[in-house]
């Protein structure tokens, strides 16, 4: 499968997509599909998941990466590949790239997770750090490419990616043949385009439903004005989708055979990374949870059976300190108070006495002493506090009070 420059804009079809899965036999997962009790029952319908978590350098992003590279002719090959990535698209060239004997060089931001950059290097590329995000690191990879020869990888926007993708769909039909509804991330659209095109091809009553970040949802005013809007600055942890500009081949497939694009917001991210965790045993990224966080937000929304993508489960550990946090805060489950006490000896043993009598466990303290907004005799303590949900932390909150002390947040 092999697009020159002037079809690049080519759609694509489900021949393209069953090519592509006779070239992924062997190299590929076919990942597991797991039943979601929790979610089942919040949904009110079989919810099943669809775990590319657990696919080959973690996501799903080594399909498409290996048709396109497989599609490349023999000078092509012998110029190598190039990529930018901050992570799982880096992982999908480096491992094709390989596994096909040719060169890939990827430029990935100053910042990028020390894991994913090690991964990347392992997996066979030659990694060069520049700038201090991916814009920056895509202009360098496509000028490595004019100076070069180099065959720039694009992540999303070309046919023979889309295919590779779309490959998850064929899966989701022979595993869950009675789906009703798939739930799938969307950053620039690959991944959702790929699978529309093989779904709605054999089965046009299953419904497709986009998930973005609300911080990051070029999508909606996209199809609103019916061409690639651009957002100039995306603000989400969910790397994996975040992305300012939808891919023009992708778009028109999104617009076409996608039914919905809806937005969730970072707490809701959050509280889909923690239930993935605590719930089903995984390890998802934030842009993997996705589809999660939007069964939850609207339950009542999807048709089951459901299938909700996985799409990666690549997550930098100091991230998904950080999420599970915020996605405790955002159940209830975590709680921040400052408050104001009398610096005497005591005082706060006091305090975490009364603490330990509603069974808040602290997780952390910051005891202030010398500030100009305190009196002589006061000081001031921050309490990260670990509760068992909203009625917990009020509850908390309230015997704090009763105990005396002044609850400031």
């Amino acid at each position: 499968m092999s697009y020159s420059t002037a079809d690049r804009l080519r759609t694509v079809t489900l021949d393209d997509v069953r090519g592509a899965h006779k070239m992924l036999s062997g190299v590929a997962r076919t990942t597991a599909m797991e039943g979601s009790r929790h979610l089942s029952g919040q949904v009110g319908a079989p919810v099943l998941l669809k775990c590319e978590n657990l696919q080959r350098t973690g996501s799903f992003k080594l399909r498409g990466a290996y048709v396109r590279i497989a599609g490349l002719l023999p000078e092509e090959r012998a110029a190598g590949v190039v990529a930018a990535s901050a992570g799982n698209h880096a992982q999908g060239v480096a491992l094709a790239s390989s596994l096909l004997g040719v060169h890939s060089t990827v430029f990935m931001p100053k910042g990028a997770p020390l894991p994913k950059i090690s991964a990347t290097r392992e997996y066979g590329a030659e990694v060069r750090l520049h700038g201090q995000v991916v814009d920056e690191s895509l202009d360098a990879a496509q000028e490595y490419a004019r100076e070069t020869g180099a065959v720039f990888i694009h992540p999303f926007d070309h046919p023979d990616i889309i295919a590779g993708q779309g490959t998850v769909g064929l899966e989701i039909l022979e595993q869950c043949p009675e789906v009703r509804t798939v739930v799938v991330g969307v950053g620039g659209g690959g991944l959702a385009a790929g699978i529309a095109v093989a779904v709605k091809s054999l089965r046009p009553d299953v419904r497709i439903v986009g998930v973005q970040a609300e911080g990051a949802a070029a999508y909606p005013p996209s199809l609103a004005a019916g061409r690639p809007v651009s957002l100039s600055h995306p603000v989400t942890m969910a790397d994996g989708i975040k992305v300012g500009r939808p891919g023009d081949v992708p778009f028109a497939l999104v617009g076409e055979l996608v039914d919905e694009v809806c937005t969730v917001t970072e707490d809701e991210l959050s509280a889909a990374l923690l239930l993935c965790l605590e719930r089903a045993k995984l390890v998802v990224e934030p842009a993997g949870a996705s589809p999660v966080a939007a069964l939850l937000s609207r339950p009542e929304a999807f048709e089951g059976p459901v299938v909700a993508v996985l799409s990666g489960g690549n997550v930098d550990p100091v991230l998904m300190e950080r999420v599970l946090r915020h996605g405790m805060a955002a159940q209830g489950r975590y709680l921040a108070v400052r408050l104001r006490l009398t610096d005497r000896p005591g005082a706060l043993a006091s305090l975490l006495g009364a603490l330990s009598v509603v069974d808040a466990n602290v997780l952390d303290v910051s005891h202030v002493r010398t500030d100009p907004r305190l009196g002589l005799t006061e000081a001031e303590v921050e309490l990260h506090l670990e509760t068992k949900g909203p009625a917990h932390c009020a509850e908390v909150q309230q015997a704090l009070r009763d105990a005396g002390y002044t609850v400031m947040g």
